[in-house]
């Protein structure tokens, strides 16, 4: 969690990709898995609205940060808590910041599912080995969230 790393993305990511994937999470669609996080505003205070892909291992859900210390990760450490949108469904939660020494299935799991999207950011793929991947965890933010009944 020491190393700052932030991958910024292009402009096709930001106006045309990301838009619509919150478009769809909004009508109730959820392409690949994506979910639309809510979370307060470390600095405003207003909600801020970001695509994430929320992944479970073993019955435990997380969130991963493929471009790093984000806005959204920078906002969840202070708020400690958010919510998981699609459609009308909103699910609220508390989220944990794991260490760099737990990351290594979810970053298998999450570059199994979702490198064809974020090779390009990670530099990385699934095949690649553990201590590859141990490697560029330092770079990559990790919370388990736990929802509120």
């Amino acid at each position: 969690m020491a190393e700052t790393h932030y991958k910024r993305p292009g402009w096709f990511t930001t106006a045309v990709f990301n838009r619509l994937v919150k478009l769809a999470n909004r009508v109730g669609l959820s392409p690949a898995g994506s979910e639309t996080l809510a979370v307060r505003g470390r600095k405003s205070g207003e909600t801020r609205v970001n695509p994430v892909n929320p992944f479970v291992i073993d019955g435990r859900t997380y969130l991963l940060s493929p471009r790093g210390t984000t806005e959204w990760v920078r906002n969840l450490r202070v708020a400690g808590e958010g919510e998981l949108r699609v459609g009308r469904r909103a699910r609220r939660f508390r989220a944990t910041e794991l260490p760099d020494s737990e990351k290594l299935p979810l970053l298998r799991l999450y570059l199994d599912k979702w490198g064809w999207e974020v090779k390009p950011v990670m530099g990385i793929d699934a095949d690649a080995s553990d201590e590859e991947l141990r490697e560029i965890a330092p770079r990559h933010p990790a919370f388990e969230i736990s929802f509120e009944d």
